[in-house]
């Protein structure tokens, strides 16, 4: 099963970062997994399959993307 990870979505983890903070948003996409944390803003590294363990729900989706070459929006009758 493919886990779609999207730029801009906030996690609750499974365990509480030292802050006291469940949640991160997502600001890095790649090998790893960039994360923020909402309370305090340190910012984590993790690779995909330790993210993936870690996660125990999604609170907000961030924007979905748009296929390269294809336009955002195409105003009608133009």
């Amino acid at each position: 099963m493919v886990l779609e990870i999207r730029l801009g979505d906030v996690v609750r983890l499974r365990k509480m970062h030292p802050c006291g903070s469940f949640e991160w948003e997502v600001v890095r996409l790649g090998a790893d997994i960039g994360i923020r944390c909402l309370k305090c803003d340190r910012r984590v590294l993790l690779e995909r399959s330790v993210f993936r363990k870690r996660l125990k729900a999604f609170v907000a989706r961030g924007e979905e993307e748009t296929p390269a070459g294809a336009p955002a929006s195409t105003p009608e009758g133009h």
